[in-house]
């Protein structure tokens, strides 16, 4: 019975971790997938790096960006950041 008493600390340590750290950071990490997964031709998109432009083409992992000048970039799927409504 003392060792559980003993553990009980540890134990309560990784909960509170869990409950803060590590699924908070699992809900972030699936809606950037669903993000990713559901952009669309026409999707005017914020890359990691602070690219501004707008979808030009799309395919299983790659994204065409159009930026302001015309000029037209080729990304992976993974470095859009997030989609400007």
């Amino acid at each position: 019975m003392e060792t559980v008493i003993g553990l009980l600390p540890i134990i309560a340590m990784f909960a509170v971790m869990w409950f803060f750290i590590i699924r908070p950071a699992q809900k972030r990490q699936k809606a950037t997938s669903t993000m990713q997964n559901s952009l669309k031709r026409g999707d005017q998109v914020i890359t990691v790096g602070g690219l501004h432009g707008t979808i030009d083409a799309l395919d299983d992992t790659t994204v065409f960006l159009t930026v302001s000048d015309g000029t037209r970039l080729q990304f992976e799927k993974v470095a859009i950041g997030r989609v400007v409504e």
